[in-house]
């Protein structure tokens, strides 16, 4: 028996959450917020647009839900009232920003603290692991930025601070010779970025033709591609 379902034949509950937010998610990423209809995502779960209406009160309650787990990925185990409603998701957007910011700040920690162990390799995989983490948040903002100014305008601020970062990291890797040197520093720090955009969140989500590729094996591919061409 499928486990999303219960004895008597009816869907568990939070598994049909776990099942309108998955389908949401695709359906937000790949044709955009805008366009998606509760109908939409009532023929992807395979249920009716009312089901979807005994579980969130809305397609904006459903987004936010999605964001929410992005930033927090246990709140989907909770036990919630039906429906959903926006109460639960007061002063998400601050949140989303202050995860920016939280992120942005750690992520440039080692140049901070200068430390000496901290090399491209490890670079790349806490880059990597960032993208990962939060690439539903990340790419909804992407496909959507015109409907979410305001969320929009921190993410920008947020990739321009990474790739800062990225870019005195590499920096520093060059002046101490465990990178090779590099005519245009701040573009291939970008192509880095690009490439490891891609494999932790383009490829599962977004591209013409997704693959559901284990996070660890996409990092092992970009690390030792990476490492290949630029370590000296």
């Amino acid at each position: 028996m499928n486990n999303s379902f219960t004895r008597n034949g009816g869907w568990n509950m939070n598994d049909r959450i776990k099942s309108i937010t998955g389908a949401a998610t695709y359906l937000f990423l790949q044709q955009g917020y805008s366009k998606t209809q509760i109908s939409h995502i009532a023929k992807a779960v395979g249920v009716s647009v009312g089901t979807i209406y005994l579980d969130f009160a809305g397609k904006k309650e459903i987004m936010h839900f999605v964001l929410k787990c992005t930033i927090e990925p246990a709140f989907i185990n909770q036990n919630f009232e039906r429906p959903i409603t926006d109460d639960l998701f007061v002063g998400l957007e601050n949140d989303i920003i202050a995860v920016f910011e939280k992120t942005g700040s750690d992520f440039a920690k080692h140049l901070v603290n200068k430390a000496a162990d901290y090399d491209l390799e490890t670079l790349v995989s806490d880059a990597f692991d960032i993208l990962a983490q939060y690439a539903v948040g990340c790419l909804f903002i992407e496909k959507n930025q015109f409907d979410f100014k305001f969320l929009a305008e921190h993410y920008r601020a947020y990739r321009k601070k990474f790739l800062e970062t990225m870019t005195q990291y590499l920096t520093s890797f060059v002046e101490s010779g465990n990178v090779r040197p590099l005519e245009q520093l701040e573009l291939t720090t970008t192509l880095i970025i690009e490439i490891l955009s891609w494999w932790a969140m383009d490829i599962r989500y977004t591209s013409f033709e997704t693959q559901d590729i284990p996070p660890e094996l996409a990092k092992k591919v970009c690390i030792d591609n990476i490492i290949s061409a630029y370590k000296s």
